[in-house]
Formats: structure tokens, sequence, C-alpha cells
């Protein structure tokens, strides 16, 4: 693995740099086996893809990609990153071309296939969106020490009702690097209540939590639906960008939900 390493620039095309982490051994820990309870993308923005067009004039876009949450292998971002560096001085003869190139080297490396959308960089589609619901972040906070747990997550009543919130204090750690990455995260369920400032203890106790934003989502997925036992649930992730990237895991109940776009934050 590239993370935590010097690496130097690669001025090449170079699809051995993608390199997989399996997304086993992190739903071992949950408890999670072959049949996910979540369906589901990792979302990601890359705001730095550029390669060269036939004549050698360079071309410049932003692209959208989703990588399905069932994908045996997560792409770890260094990797990903680099990669797309690496095609900065290959000639495609098409935008098509480089798209289908890139698809066919990030499906191999995650086990699955992947999509891309590739949007000129002052495209409307990449305005910023506004989260629905009430932000928690303004809610009283009681002290916790520790890594979070589903413990903390603690019931108003049993009644069902449905609930849409978002906070913007959500960090994280790498696991390898131990550098904060930080994110808005947004829910949305129909289950027993959750006491807000209990949800927001909680969100709020990954903030020394080492793990990859993919498995931060999958986690807050598992303990939320342990506690409220919900009708349905969908949680998003919105990572800042490190190196002209950012993150945003998507899990739902539902197979036809879709994840969220990017926020202005990002």
């Amino acid at each position: 693995m590239l993370l935590g390493q010097h690496t130097p620039v690669v001025a090449q095309y170079s699809p051995q740099l993608l390199h997989p982490i399996p997304r086993a051994t992190a739903r071992r820990d949950l408890g999670l086996g072959q049949q996910l309870p979540f369906f589901g993308v990792d979302q990601w923005h890359a705001y730095e893809m550029s390669w060269l067009d036939d004549a050698g004039k360079p071309v410049v876009k932003v692209g959208r990609f989703q990588v399905p949450a069932d994908s045996p292998n997560i792409v770890e971002s260094k990797s990903f990153k680099l990669y797309l560096n690496s095609l900065n001085n290959t000639r495609f003869a098409s935008d098509e071309e480089a798209q289908a190139t890139i698809v066919a080297d990030i499906g191999a490396v995650a086990g699955a296939s992947v999509t891309l959308v590739l949007f000129p960089v002052g495209d409307a589609a990449l305005a910023g969106a506004r989260l629905s619901g009430e932000s928690l972040d303004n809610l009283p906070l009681a002290p916790w020490d520790g890594e979070p747990q589903a413990q903390q997550l603690q019931l108003s009543s049993g009644e069902a009702v449905e609930a849409t919130v978002y906070s913007h204090l959500l960090r994280s750690l790498c696991p390898v690097t131990g550098q904060p990455d930080w994110a808005t995260v947004w829910i949305h369920y129909q289950g027993a209540e959750i006491e807000r400032s209990s949800l927001l203890q909680y969100i709020i106790a990954y903030r020394e939590h080492q793990e990859f934003h993919e498995q931060c989502v999958e986690r807050m997925f598992c303990d939320i639906s342990a506690r409220c036992e919900p009708n349905f649930l969908h949680i998003q992730a919105f990572y800042t960008r490190r190196g002209g990237m950012d993150i945003n895991p998507f899990r739902s109940t539902d197979p036809s939900a879709c994840a969220l776009p990017r926020l202005d934050r990002q």
C-alpha cells in the first residue's frame, strides 16, 4: 500500500498503482456475512482529471465515480489519486475512450462494475446541494470518552417516527496515517426515535476513531439499525476532499435509493 509513503509523481499511465482493500475484514468485525443488511455506493468526485487529446492538447474534467457497496474491495484513495494523475500525459482519441479505460481499471480493482460520469469543470450539476432535515450541531452534549458504541444511542420512545437529521461535526482518523478526515453526515430513518443529543454524542465519538470512510458509515448503519430497528434507513457521509478527491459513502435499506450529490463544503 502506498498510503503513508513518500511517492514520486508517475508520468506514465500506470493502472498497477491501484490498490484494493478487501471489505470483508472490517465487515467481519461488524458481524456481517455475505448477506449484507444494506445497499448503496461509494460515490467519489475527482476534481483533477486530465489527459491529452489526439493532438496533444490537455483535456480537463470532473469525474463522478460510483463503486457499488457490494463490491469485494475498496479502492484505496491515495492509489486512486496517483492512478488518475498517471493519465495526465496519455493520449486518447476521445473522452469516451478515456472514460472506458478508467472504468475498466477501477472496476478490475474493486471487483465489480463501476460507473463514471464526466463533467465540464463549470457544469451546474456540480453545484453543492442543500441537505434536508434538521442540524444536530447546536444541541447540548454529554461528555463521552472512548470509541463510538451503539449503546450511546438512547431511544426517546418505542414509537416509530420518521426523522431526517445531519451534522457537520463528523471527524474520523485514517487507520494508516492517523490523519483526520472531516465530513458531514446525513441520516434519514423511520423507526424508534433516537434521542438527538445522544445521536450527536455518537457521531462525535468518531473523532478519535481510526477507520476508512466507507467502514465508518457501515458501522453507523449497523449501530443505528441495532438500536432503532428501522423500517428504512439511509446514511450518507460527505467527506471533504484530499488530493483533489472527495468520497461520499451511501448506505440504505432501499436498493432503489440514490446517493445525494456533493455539498458546497466539499
